[in-house]
């Protein structure tokens, strides 16, 4: 099957997850796509091909005769999509990309080259695009698409000699518990490659170190007649909290590897206000300061406005996998010769986020992250370019290679 064909299949299941579930996996309905996967590898030829209760799917292709004592090598992608945007009755097309901007579905909604620069990168191309209505789910259904079909044409092809090849698709990643339950015993790869990133050729083994702060600001409503004196308008102090936020050290002021603070929801009213934020930093010591900066300005708002006005809950989500991938370079370097065997010139970029690599490799099991091809994930302007997933199978089948 030709990798568009099965990314199209994929992106017709609705998998988005949910932030605030308490099952496992989040959704059930990623169950389903999970079901439909097990079922095609062990189709495409995989042994011991399933889903376990958490909703985790995983197969693997026997190592070739007289390659058994090689290494086992891992591949991993997740079926779940961004809880950002709706991933439900996604009408994706495919549009020969000649320039200019990009009409979606009935033409209201426009990807336009001005926003989007890299674009002129693709002229001449086929192009997956959303219909402006939902994500396309790119991130991360086209790497599943690629690695089950670098995995068929080693079926296909048994000349090609390969080791042992496992395969594990997670759900859950984009809400961070993609590893929570992943069975590296199981597994038994000695390191393995997440295919979770953006454009072809880049591959990613530094990511945020990254935390998440939820504030609680407690206040004392008062009749507005009769508050002077009285009142402590939670909103207006909570306010004043994120006036006293770096300004310039926010998403839209940063980029490569500057850190940040983002603020994503705000409510409340007099009596009680909350915030949630996440903070980034690729640097250690860094990420430790500006987690400090948020506990010493919470203590000030307190010596303000009185104890126990502000509570805070401050937890590390994960960390920056360069320290656990330097021991193991070769893993990286074996992703460079394959790209270059295939002809691309290979870049190492650093991950402005975090992908389920990230906690694998601390939880022992060395796991960089390698590109999709797609771009503008969780938006109704994603896209991804046909050949760029074509290209991506044409790697993995070289990593695979023993």
């Amino acid at each position: 099957m030709l990798v568009q064909d099965r990314f199209l299949k994929y992106v017709s299941f609705d998998t988005q997850s949910d932030e605030n579930s308490a099952s496992v996996p989040s959704t059930e309905k990623q169950k389903l796509l999970g079901a439909y996967l097990a079922d095609e590898l062990a189709r495409i030829g995989l042994s011991d091909a399933h889903m376990d209760e958490y909703g985790y799917v995983y197969a693997f292709l026997p190592a070739t005769e007289g390659y058994e004592d090689r290494n086992a090598i891992g591949f991993i992608a997740h079926m779940d999509t961004s809880p950002d945007v709706s991933g439900k009755d996604v009408k994706p097309a495919i549009v020969h990309y000649e320039g200019g901007d990009i009409p979606l579905g009935d033409g209201t909604v426009i990807t336009r080259e001005k926003d989007f620069p890299f674009l002129a990168k693709y002229v001449g191309q086929d192009l997956i695009v959303t219909d402006g209505t939902t994500l396309l789910g790119a991130d991360d259904k086209a790497g599943v698409a690629e690695i089950l079909t670098a995995c068929e044409h080693l079926v296909a092809h048994p000349e090609i000699p390969h080791g042992r090849i496992a395969v594990g698709i997670t759900p859950d990643e984009e809400i961070g518990s993609g590893a929570d339950h992943f069975d590296i015993a199981k597994f038994g790869a000695k390191w393995a490659y997440t295919v979770d990133g953006g454009e072809i050729p880049e591959i990613e083994y530094e990511n945020f170190n990254a935390a998440s702060a939820h504030i609680t600001v407690h206040g004392v409503n008062i009749h507005p007649g009769t508050a002077k004196n009285k009142m402590k308008n939670a909103v207006l102090m909570l306010c004043d909290f994120v006036a006293r936020m770096p300004a310039a050290e926010t998403p839209a002021h940063t980029e490569n590897y500057e850190g940040f603070y983002h603020i994503s929801t705000i409510n409340g009213d007099e009596s009680l206000a909350k915030l949630s934020m996440i903070i980034r930093d690729h640097d250690r010591e860094t990420f430790e300061s500006r987690k400090e900066f948020v506990q010493n300005l919470v203590a000030y708002m307190n010596s303000v406005y009185g104890e126990g006005t502000f509570e805070l809950d401050l937890r590390d989500s994960y960390y920056n996998m360069k320290e656990m991938i330097l021991p193991h370079m070769h893993i990286i370097h074996a992703a460079e010769d394959a790209m270059r065997k295939v002809g691309l010139d290979p870049v190492c970029v650093p991950i402005r986020g975090g992908t389920d690599g990230a906690r694998l490799s601390f939880m022992g099991l060395p796991c960089p992250n390698l590109a999709t091809g797609g771009m503008n994930f969780h938006g109704i302007h994603e896209l991804i370019p046909v050949r760029s997933m074509e290209k991506m199978v044409e790697v993995l089948v070289e990593l695979m290679r023993a």
